[in-house]
């Protein structure tokens, strides 16, 4: 057995500017782009790993190029998945930059990448030349379908894996056209189960010194998405199809119109059910046998939504909201994207985070939605410029001053604003 322990409670690296951290000491390299591997990257950087971005010279990461909307030139959705990290544009392509990438793997505990299955072995990239460089290795690859079974050759996209899936079958009103879900859930999730996943094999990792592989999928993220659904599949023998804003297995659970605007009233239980009547005016239905029990309700939703409906439309929705706070029973507000991250309880939950950006100026992103009460997330730099911090990283992995000319000389390594670098 292989005892590289290097990973194990180690400090955080001289060069980094991470904060000590949950994951201080953890070295990442991050080859991934857009939004999927990113996503992880992030988390992981968040919780104080050292992520290094590994972009191509000729424009970086696909999301530099996202157009709309864009902070002072600079783009918005590259900024969201970035921070915390530092980033080095180098050639990958170039039998040079192939070396920079194997000297900065012999220190590096995870590499992550979400290229199509056989990209990184073209490269000579592949897990089993990385592997030789660093045994303890945890290389972790997130792609459209998987590395085995049929379509596993095939690209991927959030789109794509959505309708794959069964996702976009659900999503959407009864009789209505096929709807992905707003948010690019694919991509997000598989991001999160990747950083899940990195995190079990670092702590293998710290026990044993073995690295190993991490790998998950769009298709997986979007079939763990269907908990509910597959149950009743497998329960029932029958595919389920859209309800809209209505829970699958329970009522009323879903959205309502008000006289103003929507709100959301969940009627989970039996309690819930007696409250929502309660406050509506209507106790009777707690017995009535169209409605008493959820099997009831469920058989006669239509019929209990438009009753409902008609007595929420005879006030406005803070009104009902005030009646439904007062009598237990949860609800709330549908929001638009303004009025959530606006929201004092967001802003209480620190889930908007701003930073400082030598570009951009004061940007804001998402914030960390785990909360540590020891090792907290910590936000110390905004996204980095493309090449921004290529001659310092360069210098950590022992080039000197003529090295590194010579590397952005011959366009293996593109840098911005270049310092002296001591030989």
């Amino acid at each position: 057995m292989h005892n590289d322990t290097r990973g194990s409670g180690r400090p955080p690296f001289p060069g980094s500017d991470a904060p000590a951290g949950a994951l201080a000491g953890m070295r990442v390299i991050e080859l991934s782009q857009i939004m999927a591997g990113p996503t992880c990257g992030m988390m992981l950087a968040d919780l104080g790993a050292d992520v290094i971005k590994v972009e191509k010279i000729d424009g970086g990461d696909d999301s530099r190029q996202y157009r709309d909307p864009q902070i002072n030139g600079i783009s918005a959705p590259y900024l969201m998945l970035n921070r915390n990290k530092r980033a080095i544009a180098l050639d990958l392509k170039h039998l040079e930059g192939k070396k920079v990438l194997l000297r900065m793997i012999r220190d590096a505990d995870v590499v992550t990448e979400n290229f199509r299955k056989g990209t990184m072995e073209k490269l000579g990239l592949g897990y089993e030349t990385l592997r030789k460089e660093n045994p303890g290795l945890i290389y972790c690859a997130v792609s459209g379908y998987g590395t085995t079974g049929p379509f596993a050759d095939k690209g991927g996209f959030d789109l794509v894996a959505q309708g794959f899936s069964g996702l976009m079958a659900i999503t959407g009103e009864p009789g209505g056209p096929p709807l992905r879900t707003g948010n690019s859930v694919a991509d997000i999730n598989a991001g999160l189960l990747a950083a899940f996943g990195v995190l079990a094999a670092y702590q293998h990792k710290q026990r044993t010194g073995e690295g190993q592989i991490v790998e998950t999928s769009l298709l997986e993220a979007s079939l763990q998405q269907l908990y509910w659904h597959a149950a009743i599949y497998f329960g029932s023998g029958v595919s389920p199809g859209p309800t809209g804003s209505a829970h699958v297995l329970s009522a009323p659970y879903q959205a309502f119109p008000t006289r103003t605007d929507w709100i959301i009233i969940g009627g989970a239980n039996e309690k819930n059910w007696q409250r929502i009547a309660q406050a509506l005016g209507r106790p009777e239905w707690a017995e009535d046998p169209r409605f008493a029990r959820n099997r009831d309700r469920m058989q006669n939703r239509d019929e209990l939504v438009e009753e409902i409906s008609v007595i929420l439309k005879t006030r406005d929705a803070q009104e009902w909201l005030n009646i439904f706070d007062d009598a237990g029973v949860p609800a709330g507000p549908v929001h638009s994207i303004a009025q959530a991250l606006s929201h004092p309880q967001t802003l209480a939950r620190e889930m908007v985070v701003e930073q400082d950006h030598p570009v951009a100026g004061k940007v804001r992103t998402v914030g960390m939605p785990v909360k540590l009460s020891a090792t907290p997330a910590r936000y110390h730099r905004a996204a980095p410029r493309l090449g921004e911090d290529s001659i310092a990283i360069l210098g950590e992995f022992g080039y000197g001053k003529e090295e590194i000319d010579a590397l952005i000389g011959a366009g293996v390594v593109a840098a911005v604003d270049r310092e002296p670098v001591q030989a």
